[in-house]
């Protein structure tokens, strides 16, 4: 057995559960929830299905499900090799989406690089879809999640994803992230830039064993203390078996040779292969030991974090609530059991706005849905802007019309012949839902002031270092203008909060 010895790990667990919070019971009792899951991608090297056979039959012997985010060609690779037995495995857990190609060039972000919204939805939609659709077929169940190729991430990807019926965006990555928890973007539970999504241990190096269990040991501490939280842990089966990834001997900087010039990586010894084994599974044997951490799947997770706004009934009490957390800095707004986007705030308000200038009675209104952000840059408004009670209720109406066809927040709200940045007008609409939530009339004059897109800060700025650094991408890859469009979606960004209940 691999270091540490039994004795170190018996002695660390009776410490730790030795703690106060190890005696909390039943509902109120935190947890912290391991989402363990496995990029099955290489369908060049055939000792890659016997490793994923291999990972998925010991975690099942353990009592593990995992998620196993499969790529469409080695889906396809497994069938024509005519590997009913790794498939059987692998269905025994839950299936994930990994792209259809992964590393032939382009990948995803190269051809989302210089498309809109719309056009890049379809274009994902043309070249993945098929992927998705075998892997379905062949392992008998939808995917329940998707996560990129290496780093090559594009917001148009969760517009896809709604389409698809697919809830959970899951990977590791620095394009988007919210003070490393989970959270929603464009609609879709993500876990992706969360502050313990690398707790790996080094399958080539059994005495750095101890550093990892350490380091997973304190994670623990810390989000039990936090009243508990998500451990992100992923692997490749290839990486049992060889010395190199299958893609980067092929399509290094940008490279894409025909098929029949391929060149398989270099493998492990058999000797190595049986030490990586015994590596994962001390570890996952230590990670099993305590009783207030439990490894879950994408789709539990999806259950976990369930976005209890969808479908709430915001009383003109809360309308006010929310209209009072709008402020010159526009984003997310956070309750204790639910969270809105920015896109949320602005169609519930925009709704009541139009009901009441109606003449209506609005005892409530339900969320439905989170619309996208705007598909065009966003000009700033640098002056107050001066409109009429009667031209904001026309313009209110106007932007719910534009709310329902389009789904998205617009890139101008129009009173008039005035064109008003989305922020702005959101900030003048949350001036005034207080006076008509007290029965009173809309000012006869209203300012619309300016206003700063606060949540567009949560998304990275294009970086060809720390955002393109995958070795498939040709050297100097940079995407500005999808980066620049991946800010304008964080109007959906919000947290994710934890719901026990969902258990």
């Amino acid at each position: 057995m691999p270091a540490p010895s039994r004795c170190r790990l018996l002695l660390v667990t009776l410490l730790l559960l030795a703690s106060p919070l190890a005696y909390a019971s039943g509902s109120e009792r935190p947890r912290v929830y391991v989402i363990l899951w496995f990029d099955t991608e290489d369908y060049l090297l055939p000792a890659s299905d016997d490793a994923a056979l291999h990972v998925a039959d010991l975690l099942t012997k353990e009592g593990v499900r995992a998620t196993f985010k499969v790529v469409g060609e080695k889906a396809r690779t497994l069938e024509k090799r005519e590997r009913k037995d790794v498939i059987a495995a692998l269905k025994k857990h839950e299936i994930g989406y990994h792209s259809n190609y992964h590393s032939v060039q382009p990948s995803p972000a190269m051809y989302l690089s210089n498309l809109g919204w719309d056009e890049g939805v379809a274009e994902f939609d043309r070249r993945e879809r098929p992927g998705y659709d075998d892997v379905k077929r062949i392992f008998g169940q939808a995917p329940s999640c998707y996560g990129q190729p290496g780093s090559s991430w594009g917001p148009q990807v969760y517009g896809a994803m709604k389409q698809w019926g697919m809830p959970v965006y899951l990977d590791a990555g620095s394009h988007v992230g919210l003070d490393g928890k989970p959270h929603y973007y464009g609609g879709v539970l993500t876990l992706y830039k969360l502050t313990y999504q690398s707790m790996r241990a080094d399958l080539n190096k059994p005495a750095d064993l101890p550093t990892v269990e350490d380091r997973f040991l304190s994670a623990r501490k810390k989000l039990l203390a936090e009243g508990g939280g998500i451990v992100s842990i992923y692997y490749h089966p290839c990486e049992w078996v060889h010395k190199e990834f299958w893609d980067a001997v092929n399509f290094k900087n940008g490279a894409n040779p025909p098929r029949e010039e391929w060149k398989k990586p270099p493998q492990k010894s058999a000797e190595e292969t049986r030490t990586s084994y015994e590596i994962f599974e001390t570890y996952i044997r230590f990670i099993k030991r305590f009783d207030d951490v439990r490894f879950i799947t994408a789709s539990e997770a999806a259950k976990l974090y369930r976005d209890r706004a969808q479908g709430r009934k915001f009383t003109e009490a809360d309308l006010k609530d929310l209209a009072a957390g709008v402020g010159e800095d526009v984003s997310f707004q956070k309750r204790d059991a639910y969270a809105l986007s920015a896109s949320e705030v602005f169609a519930l308000l925009n709704e009541y706005v139009t009901a009441k200038t109606r003449g209506e009675d609005v005892p409530a209104i339900a969320l439905k849905g989170t619309p996208n952000g705007p598909s065009n840059p966003v000009t700033p408004l640098t002056e107050t802007v001066t409109t009429d009670a009667s031209q904001l209720a026309r313009t209110a109406a106007d932007v719910a019309d534009y709310l329902k066809k389009q789904g998205r927040v617009p890139t101008s709200v129009w009173l008039g012949s005035v064109p008003v940045p989305p922020e702005s007008y959101l900030r003048a609409l949350a001036e005034v839902v207080p006076a008509l939530a007290d029965g009173k009339p809309l000012p006869k004059t209203v300012e619309v002031k300016p206003a700063r897109f606060a949540a567009a800060k949560y998304v990275a700025d294009d970086d060809p270092q720390k955002l393109w650094g995958w070795i498939i991408f040709p050297k100097g890859f940079r995407a500005p203008t999808m980066m620049e469009l991946a800010k304008r979606e964080a109007w959906t960004l919000k947290p994710a909060i934890l719901d026990r209940d969902g258990e």
